[in-house]
């Protein structure tokens, strides 16, 4: 077995060549070097799986500047906050076409070009207008919210349907509990994944455990609760954390992350309508940046289903979230230097789809996770440890 660890961490502690996309390239270069395997078949004999898990580390004197300078450390990021263009340093391009097939959108009809938050918004919408019992709460929700992806919902579904709670997350989350015990559908929003923490009595100990100590007979399953998550690179500790593997943690939730507007709107309607309580972390860089042509209609994306963005049999990349869109550009890099990378989407974190990991790993004998969390039992390490098993 052989198994690599590389943390992604500020200026000061990788060289500037190991930055960004330039480390995951790094890694498929050196995973698939003849340095560590001759061949395929000698690879196979040697090192049942070579692992790679690059995560977010923090060794700097200034935690706040430690997250600033470890997320994407760039002066222009502030234009992420406002403008809808693709940023040069970001480059986005969405690969879906809508005329071409697609077994998680077949013939979906008419497509809109849509923002995250405006994907965001559009499913919100249609869960208010398909189910007369949903109610959308949270900090500053009535006026849209800090990222507007409640705009407009109050005025048209009244102010008993969409409406502001007071600052507190725990009683956001007691509230979403609560009202979905009746028999109801709350989607509840905490303004900065930040400040789920406050709430993780009522997430863990309650919404989780619900039906498990009740043996079936009670459920709070109508609970959705949305939460921005990630770095923007000028958040500073509070508004710039990815707490999913806390999350991941808990039995009974189910935990998601889209990549992007066309998946967030399937993921969130499927999220809204599933019996079991759900966490949607939004990445909140992509909020305006990531700009996708959306199915019109009312879809669902399943949960529990990663998605496989690129064949290849070299190596296999996973991630989920806003990384997507760097390991997108690293795997096109590394397709110059004629390494043919497998691109998965975990999109569900909890429950995750082991299964399709499984399957490319064994073809390819390679695997590298990257996440923007904290590599420090981040949840790479749950992957790597089921696939170093498995495979």
């Amino acid at each position: 077995m052989k198994t690599m660890s590389l943390q992604r961490s500020s200026r000061r502690l990788l060289p500037r060549a190991m930055q960004r996309h330039d480390i995951m390239t790094s890694c498929c270069k050196s995973l698939t070097s003849s340095s560590f395997h001759n061949n395929h078949h000698q690879q196979q004999q040697q090192y049942p799986l070579s692992t790679v898990v690059v995560g977010r580390s923090f060794h700097s004197s200034s935690f706040a500047a430690a997250y600033q300078e470890a997320a994407y450390n760039n002066d222009d990021d502030n234009e992420l906050q406002t403008s809808s263009s693709y940023p040069p340093f970001f480059p986005y391009e969405s690969s879906y076409n809508p005329t071409k097939p697609d077994p998680d959108y077949p013939s979906l009809g008419p497509t809109t070009k849509l923002n995250l938050f405006q994907s965001i918004n559009t499913a919100l919408q249609l869960a208010l207008s398909t189910d007369p019992t949903t109610i959308v709460f949270g900090e500053d929700v009535a006026f849209g919210g800090v990222f507007r992806t409640s705009q407009n919902l109050r005025s048209e579904f009244g102010a008993h349907r969409v409406f502001n709670t007071p600052l507190s997350e725990n009683g956001i989350a007691g509230m979403a509990i609560g009202y979905a015990s009746m028999g109801g559908t709350a989607i509840g929003e905490i303004q900065f994944a930040d400040y789920i923490f406050p709430a993780m009595d009522q997430i863990v100990n309650e919404m989780a455990k619900f039906r498990y100590r009740s043996g079936n007979q009670w459920s709070c399953g109508g609970v959705t609760l949305r939460a921005p998550c990630g770095a923007v690179g000028h958040g500073g500790l509070y508004h710039s954390q990815s707490p999913e593997a806390y999350l991941c943690h808990t039995p009974g939730l189910v935990v998601v992350m889209p990549r992007g507007p066309r998946c967030a709107k399937g993921l969130l309607l499927s999220s809204v309508r599933c019996k079991d309580p759900v966490i949607f972390l939004e990445p909140k860089i992509l909020y305006r940046s990531a700009v996708e042509e959306v199915p019109d209609a009312d879809y669902e994306i399943p949960l529990g289903k990663a998605e496989i963005m690129q064949h290849g049999t070299d190596v296999t990349i996973v991630g989920w979230g806003a990384q997507l869109r760097r390991l997108q550009l690293a795997t096109d890099l590394a397709s110059k230097e004629g390494i043919s990378c497998e691109l998965i989407d975990l999109r569900t974190l909890l429950p995750w789809d082991s299964d399709t990991i499984i399957r490319s790993v064994k073809k390819t004998g390679k695997l590298i996770v990257s996440h923007e969390a904290p590599i420090t039992c981040g949840f790479g390490a749950e992957i790597a440890a089921t696939l170093q098993q498995e495979c």
